[in-house]
């Protein structure tokens, strides 16, 4: 909502609409078509670098941001250091 709301305030084109078959652009066009993270450390960078419009009447404040984003770069970690079912399927059991 806050950053529809910062988009709106300053004016921020949301970009021409795509009235193509987005499944069937060739690969140099879907290379410059926007698109959100594909995971929670690429949301977390991008919020890490722009997230100024959520301090913004003290809705959030640097701190809150800073340690939001600690807590969930733990949580990444932890998730990393877990072995997957898959894997534990493929390589560990008999």
């Amino acid at each position: 909502l806050m950053a529809g709301l910062d988009g709106v305030q300053n004016k921020i084109h949301p970009g021409d609409p795509i009235d193509k078959d987005m499944y069937h652009l060739p690969p140099e066009e879907a290379a410059r078509v926007p698109h959100v993270c594909a995971s929670l450390e690429q949301a977390l960078d991008m919020l890490r670098d722009d997230h100024a419009f959520l301090t913004r009447g003290g809705v959030f404040s640097d701190d809150f941001l800073e340690s939001y984003i600690a807590l969930k770069e733990e949580e990444l970690t932890k998730f990393r250091m877990t072995t997957h079912p898959i894997e534990f399927e493929m390589y560990y059991a008999s």
